[in-house]
């Protein structure tokens, strides 16, 4: 039987203008739960995978209804402890046309950037686990955020449990805070086995630019990750042009020491909602890897799934296997 797949984040409730709308043009928003490690962690479940989320949510109506919302997607919550503070926020504006979207967060002083290290027995959150998923918006949070995030995965480590990070870099989050975002991210990737990032990235840690231009730029960039972190196995990325609010295009690129594999380009038109594409990405990825599949299969799986995010609203991939069939073979006919 597979182990657990052990998620560490902050559950976010995210409130969205209507339709294209700009904020507070209308006295109203959509709502939806998410957060970079809780959409993985149902990403994954909805492919069949063992996900159990650890957070910490404020006890009220809306940190009850987030743990409610991603419980309904068969991910385990049983370790979402509740304490003082409130429920993260952020607000979003979706892009149109040759406007770009707009976020704003609300999240300081939340439950989870209250929390502190020690408040995690991790020993024995991790005892039974088959992999560790964090991200760096956890630690870009504060210090006590960061302290906390270093030993989940300092933790993993010493325990032999294999640790993915999406270095997920939000500037405006590290600058609210006295951070040295190059320093603590640097720590964490020198704990992973598998890295979401790419050549920015892989620059800010390394504080050397690299060229996210051709394959053979990105697989320089990813082999100096591979010689500063002896620890790192895998690094999966994608590429992003955008034509317009509603027509990107995406490649995907998953690095190993002794292999590679990129995509070629695939349009996505007609975008109703890319806010956690990234989060698709990563799941689609992993997906593929814990089936033992080659570089080729992660990069194709991870891509089909990133695309597919882009059809739907809300933060999280809902997406099952047969769908990732689907847009491989390239089926848009109905299914009946």
């Amino acid at each position: 039987m597979a182990k657990q797949i052990v998620f560490f984040g902050e559950l976010l409730i995210r409130l969205t203008a209507p339709g294209r709308e700009i904020l507070m043009q209308s006295p109203g928003f959509n709502v939806h739960v998410g957060g970079a490690e809780a959409n993985v962690a149902v990403g994954l479940a909805h492919l069949g995978h063992d996900t159990a989320m650890v957070s910490a949510i404020p006890d009220n109506a809306l940190g009850r209804g987030a743990v409610s919302a991603i419980r309904a997607h068969n991910v385990d919550c049983t370790n979402v402890q509740t304490c003082d503070g409130r429920m993260g926020l952020y607000f979003l504006a979706q892009g149109a046309g040759l406007r770009a979207s707009e976020i704003v967060y609300d999240r300081l002083g939340s439950s989870f950037a209250r929390t502190k290290a020690e408040d995690f027995d991790w020993d024995a959150l991790l005892a039974n686990a088959g992999m560790l998923h964090l991200s760096g918006i956890t630690p870009a949070l504060g210090p006590q955020s960061a302290k906390a995030a270093l030993a989940a995965a300092k933790t993993a480590a010493r325990l032999g449990v294999p640790i993915s990070f999406d270095g997920n870099y939000r500037a405006l989050l590290w600058e609210r805070w006295d951070s040295n975002p190059r320093a603590i991210l640097s720590e964490l990737i020198g704990l992973a086995d598998i890295l979401f990032g790419n050549h920015r990235d892989i620059s800010l840690v390394l504080g050397k630019d690299f060229s996210g231009d051709g394959a053979d730029r990105r697989r320089e960039a990813a082999l100096a990750a591979f010689g500063a972190f002896p620890a790192l196995k895998l690094i999966a990325s994608t590429a992003r042009h955008l034509v317009s609010a509603d027509y990107h295009q995406l490649s995907a690129r998953v690095d190993m020491r002794d292999s590679f594999a990129q995509t070629a380009d695939v349009d996505v038109t007609g975008i109703i909602d890319r806010i956690g594409a990234g989060d698709a990405f990563a799941a689609g990825v992993l997906h593929a890897h814990f089936a033992g599949g080659d570089a080729e299969l992660m990069a194709n799986t991870g891509l089909a799934l990133t695309s597919l995010k882009h059809s739907l609203p809300g933060d999280a991939s809902l997406f099952g296997q047969a769908d990732i069939d689907a847009f491989v073979d390239g089926n848009l006919d109905v299914r009946r």
